[in-house]
């Protein structure tokens, strides 16, 4: 009985790998990108690459160990999970009072260490930031914030209380 349990989740594990979700890669450039509005000085983009945009853009880089069921789906619906909340190349297409939110949602994460997640650095050592990668990114987005500030009123940003 045991050695037929064992055949059929065997031939079940085969079966589920022919079956993938859609990968999280997109052609050409991203109209609605973060970039396209603000500038991304180069040492911002390294840590968006390196700690960010496998989770919040429309480019996922995949590791070798997503083609293996059912990895795939749980890597999938995480990815599209940090999609939902945020996604630097869907940011100019937010309203401009949920952008502002986004930001300030960012820097919190970010200064208090829940953003990258610790089930990405895990796996992604070079994704831990440094305290310094911690300032630069902050600083980045709060230097949005004060542009979005200058040009904005400032009730059009905030939450209506």
């Amino acid at each position: 009985m045991l050695k037929k349990i064992l055949l059929v989740l065997l031939a079940a594990f085969i079966v589920i790998q022919f079956i993938h979700p859609k990968k999280n890669t997109a052609e050409g450039p991203q109209p609605n990108y973060i970039g396209n509005a603000y500038t991304v000085p180069g040492d911002v983009k390294s840590i968006l690459a390196k700690a960010c945009n496998d989770c919040h853009s429309n480019n996922t880089v995949y590791p070798w160990y997503a083609k293996i069921q059912p990895v795939d789906w749980w890597l999938t619906d995480h990815v599209n999970d940090g999609k939902k909340e945020f996604n630097f190349d869907e940011f100019n297409g937010y309203a401009l009072r949920r952008q502002y939110r986004k930001l300030e949602e960012c820097i919190e994460q970010v200064k208090e260490g829940k953003m990258p997640l610790d089930s990405y650095t895990w796996v992604h050592k070079d994704a831990k930031l440094t305290n310094e990668e911690k300032a630069k990114l902050t600083g980045w987005f709060e230097s949005i914030r004060t542009d979005m500030e200058s040009k904005n009123p400032i009730d059009s940003l905030k939450r209506k209380k």
